[in-house]
């Protein structure tokens, strides 16, 4: 099994990576939240990789980070949700938010997400509410309240959810104060 690769971003595009990892190219399926955060092609990029064997292929998911990739693990775990899947609902809303609507079973906001519908998001809610504390415990304190704020803010700025999810994805969760965590979310919205 495959759980990283480290070599040179062949080809980004939302639908997937090509990573030259010694002459050989995988292609690596990635939500956007992880592809917003990626250099150009033809940089260096070290990716946490979830392989998914199936009966006609393998497949290799790759995550900036690991609570990223815990929470891709999860929803797979959940009956009825794919890999697939599972990338468009990380694609759909940031990490802490999602694990924030999951542990408050936010049904309204679980089925914002496009091809989540209510019963879907039922299961998701219900099989993953006590695990969701453990895969990002800082989402559900203070700071995720602080976040939702932000989110909120950029999006009253004029900003699509995914870009300003993914932009505040890369602020560190230390940063707790509306303020900082408002510049901080629209300094990397400015790169």
């Amino acid at each position: 099994m495959i759980g990283a690769l480290r070599g040179t971003l062949r080809r980004k595009d939302p639908a997937g990576l090509i990573v030259d990892v010694g002459g050989v190219g995988y292609r690596v399926t990635v939500p956007l939240s992880t592809y917003y955060e990626l250099p150009e092609a033809g940089a260096e990029v070290d990716l946490r990789i979830h392989t998914h064997v199936r009966d006609v292929a393998i497949e290799l998911y790759g995550f900036g980070g690991a609570s990223e990739q815990a929470l891709f693990e999860a929803l797979i775990g959940v009956s009825g949700i794919g890999p697939k899947l599972a990338v468009t609902v990380l694609s759909g809303m940031e990490a802490a938010t999602l694990v924030s609507a999951i542990a408050n079973a936010d049904i309204p906001r679980l089925t914002s997400i496009p091809g989540v519908g209510k019963k879907t998001a039922e299961r998701v809610a219900l099989e993953l509410k006590d695990r969701a504390a453990k895969i990002m415990p800082t989402a559900l304190t203070g700071p995720a309240g602080v976040r939702e704020d932000v989110l909120s803010a950029l999006l009253n700025l004029g900003y699509k959810r995914p870009q300003a999810e993914a932009a505040l994805g890369t602020v560190d969760d230390d940063v707790t104060e509306f303020d900082q965590l408002l510049r901080q979310t629209l300094k990397a919205l400015a790169r």
